[in-house]
């Protein structure tokens, strides 16, 4: 079904594109055709409401829209009898008795202008070779400098993240600003004329890999950004005065960002060049390097059309398209170059209410297709302040609800950012790049100040005042794009005197489209080759036994700098955890690279994922993966008048039939001992309300035997201390009640993070009268340790970590597991 619905895309665009002239025809194929896809969005919908969420009467109404699709396909190919119109059948008498009349009373060329007219002029042109490798170059530049830029972030984040606060390497962040230098005229007409050479040293962006040194690897990609940052300024300014070689260049860098979104969905929302990438861990850097300097090469063949920085235009403000420009970049990268972002900011755990990063995901796709399409060939419906008026509700629904009626608004946002792109970075062209440019990167990067501030308010001066306010910064972001808009619509006046529609030479669109339409198929495959199963095993069913793990991850970059899913994966597996707490887990911001490491670790072990509290709710992160079904979640952010917030994870699993609740948490820094008082008292009361079997696994920045450990471990709670001789704890801590505890152990880290993981092992109690013993039982009773021969077999941690382990992971504090039984 999904290689029928993908290969009628290239059916139906090449029988729009090589039909006969006749617009009646035309405009009929383009009916069906857009009824035809539109009905996958409900077929996709009902699809996964029978298939996942089991919802009766889902399938028979999937069925009817199956069907349509085939009515609507026969209905496409039923339009050719209009071609036929014309069309005439003689029979005549060869030997010349016949005299048969020319009918025909339309000249060819007069059709051929209303087909032109019918299909917006796209196939105005055959296809040329030549034509679609230029398109693919640029796009693949454009798809380089997204990479670049979203990678500086993740780059510069790993400084204060070891630093624990400001390290002064954050200062790389104003590397974008370089379009400033543009002001300089004899800088500014070296790059113009020059620009092979800045865009080939914009690549240093993607070399950096090579440099294991983590500073220099920083030098390397923040002098790779400055230059990709000035060149594109120059390419775009010195191609102002040619509206479609302008428009060209324009539609090479959205749609750059489009295809990075799909390579970082294809890659579990890494992107393959990114510099914390090597082959290690999943990156294609040397492919795409070699990829980049051919792209260089041919981006960079025609000359400039202007030998200097074009001078100011009298019209319009270049302060107020710089405000534009400054917006519009800062929500592209921080909504738009992941597929998962809004999906998590709308995410509220489980039953599943809303999208699914690994299903939904296309959607967000088709709304940047629909907006760069809309905003290329309708700029006039784009730029008005009704068009503005729908994004900004849009931003106002993704800022204020959840499930699928935020999601609707985060859809009908990126259609009109992708929308409003082509016209305002069009007109910050047409004026001086070095205002434009340069003043709106900065714009940008005090954007992206703001959004890092309003979650690591703890640790950065000035940050109470914007604490949790991440809708101030979505106000600020559509007042930016608005005064570019105000900016647009000053000039429509100027406009319309210069009918600009006529002399774009609109040839190259159809190139673009094309590639927009490979990106949306080739994301499909990625979606259907990542589409959940949820047929998880966990790795001692007969035993009725799970291994239960925390694990604080320091947002998946090891002490190298390097993405670390795969070394996690890797220690998780081996160590046969079934049910594990991940915490400093929310990638989903700019500086963090707007990564989701859940989404790999859960596919690629078979575990069900329940994200936590999202990048809108201001923490660092608390995700739950389990082997069993998760039947519902809640997320809590706990009391934290001082502090930074504590996220919290309810959720209540089917283990062999037995309802088991889990507690992750992840509790506040040593420096607000109030915080962390009210936080355990919270805590411990959410504990204590849970009738059935439990387990908490988390981060309490507590003393074993001190403070607030004798709340966690307390009457209120019911919970006890997995083993509370275990002295050497101070963050991680694993505590139970109504489970029969099995063993316990601690792996060593290795360079993959700065914490250890932690493990448990527990047997479930298979009735009603087995789990009351559980939770009646002495604390003697339940303390007794016993030597691993004495366990099961099916109980016993995995032998392989023993003595000196793997990989440098081993048993250590107790040097080897400990066990018990009662």
């Amino acid at each position: 079904m999904i290689s029928y619905i993908v290969l009628t895309i290239p059916w139906t665009t090449g029988c729009i594109a090589l039909s006969p002239p006749n617009a009646k025809a035309i405009k009929y194929r383009k009916y069906v055709g857009g009824a035809f896809f539109g009905t996958l969005v409900p077929l996709v919908y009902f699809f996964i409401q029978h298939k996942i969420h089991r919802v009766p009467g889902a399938y028979t109404i999937y069925a009817f829209f199956e069907w349509s699709l085939i009515v609507l396909d026969v209905g496409f190919d039923a339009i050719t009898a209009l071609d036929f119109d014309s069309f005439e059948v003689v029979v005549r008498d060869v030997k010349g008795a016949s005299k048969g009349v020319n009918k025909s009373s339309v000249s060819t060329a007069v059709l051929e202008k209303e087909k032109e007219k019918a299909t917006g002029g796209i196939y105005a042109a055959g296809f040329r070779f030549g034509n679609a490798l230029d398109i693919a170059a640029d796009v693949y530049h454009g798809y380089v400098f997204w990479s670049i830029l979203t990678s500086l972030g993740v780059v510069v984040w790993y400084f204060p993240l070891w630093h624990m606060g400001i390290s002064g390497y954050e200062a790389f962040i104003m590397t974008t600003v370089s379009p400033f230098l543009l002001a300089i005229r004899p800088i500014g007409s070296f790059v113009v004329k020059n620009q092979r050479i800045t865009h080939f040293l914009s690549l240093a962006g993607l070399v950096a890999y090579l440099v294991e040194d983590p500073v220099y690897r920083l030098f390397a990609v923040g002098f790779g950004l400055s230059m990709a940052c000035i060149s594109w300024a120059a390419t775009l300014s010195s191609d102002s005065v040619h509206p479609a070689r302008l428009e060209t260049r324009i539609l090479a860098f959205t749609i750059g960002l489009l295809m990075s979104s799909v390579a970082k969905f294809a890659w579990y929302t890494n992107n393959p060049i990114w510099p914390i990438m090597h082959a290690e861990n999943g990156g294609w850097n040397a492919t795409g390097l070699f990829l980049a300097v051919l792209a260089v090469l041919r981006f960079t063949r025609r000359a400039p059309l202007q030998g200097a920085v074009a001078p100011e235009k009298k019209s319009g403000s270049s302060f107020l398209s710089s405000l534009g420009i400054g917006g519009l970049v800062f929500a592209l990268h921080s909504l738009l170059s992941d597929t998962s972002t809004m999906i998590l900011w709308v995410w509220d755990g489980y039953p599943i209410r809303g999208p699914v990063s690994n299903v939904h995901g296309w959607y967000t796709i088709a709304a940047m297709t629909v907006g760069l399409i809309v905003g290329v060939t309708r700029p006039g419906l784009v730029i008005s302040w009704t068009a503005f008026g729908v994004g900004s509700l849009g931003a106002a629904f993704l800022t204020l609800y959840h499930q699928w009626s935020g999601y609707y608004g985060a859809l009908a946002l990126a259609v009109y950012l992708m929308a409003i792109s082509v016209p305002l970075i069009g007109n910050a062209a047409k004026k001086n790049p070095a205002v434009t440019f340069g003043f709106g990167f900065l714009i940008y990067n005090f954007m992206v100040l703001f959004h890092v501030w309003v979650v690591a308010y703890a640790f950065v001066p000035g940050g109470p005042l914007v604490r949790e306010h991440t809708d101030w910064i979505m106000i600020t972001t559509m007042i930016l794009i608005g005064a570019g808009v105000f900016d647009l619509i000053s000039q429509q006046p100027i406009a319309k005197k210069v009918n600009v529609r006529r002399t774009v030479n609109t040839n190259h669109r159809k190139y673009h489209f094309g590639i927009l339409g490979a990106l949306n198929f080739l994301f499909l495959v990625a979606n259907f080759l990542r589409f959940p199963t949820y047929d998880y095993k966990p790795y001692h069913e007969k035993d009725r036994l799970f291994t239960a793990g925390i694990w604080t991850i320091h947002f998946s970059l090891d002490n190298d700098m390097w993405s670390s899913e795969y070394r996690m994966r890797d220690l998780i597996k081996e160590m046969e955890v079934d049910v594990i707490g991940l915490l400093e887990s929310d990638l989903q911001r700019v500086i963090m690279g707007n990564r989701d490491t859940t989404q790999f670790l859960a596919e690629d072990l078979g575990m069900y994922v329940d994200y936590g509290p999202g990048p809108n709710k201001h923490t660092w992160g608390a995700a739950l993966l389990s082997k069993f079904p998760i039947l519902n979640s809640t997320h809590h952010l706990l009391p934290s008048p001082v502090g930074e917030l504590a996220p919290a994870i309810h959720a209540t699993l089917d283990v062999y039939g037995t309802l088991v609740d889990v507690f992750v948490f992840h509790s506040g820094q040593e420096e607000d001992p109030e915080d962390r008082r009210l936080q355990t008292e919270y805590l411990s009361k959410l504990m204590g309300s849970s009738p059935r079997p439990s387990v908490l696994l988390s981060y309490l920045v507590t003393t074993p035997l001190k403070g607030n450990y004798n709340t966690y471990v307390s009457e209120v709670s019911g919970m006890h201390d997995v083993d509370k001789t275990d002295w050497d704890r101070w963050c991680e801590y694993i505590l139970f009640k109504g489970l029969r505890r099995t063993g316990y152990a601690r792996v060593s880290r290795s360079t993959i993070t700065d914490t250890e993981l932690q493990v448990a092992k527990f047997v479930v109690p298979s009735n009603a009268e087995e789990t009351a013993s559980l939770f009646a039982l002495g604390q003697d009773k339940r303390d007794r340790r016993v030597k691993e021969e004495e366990v099961p077999e099916g109980w016993r941690f995995p032998a392989l970590f023993r003595g000196e382990g793997v990989r440098g992971h081993r048993y250590h504090v107790f040097d080897e597991p400990r066990y018990y039984n009662f």
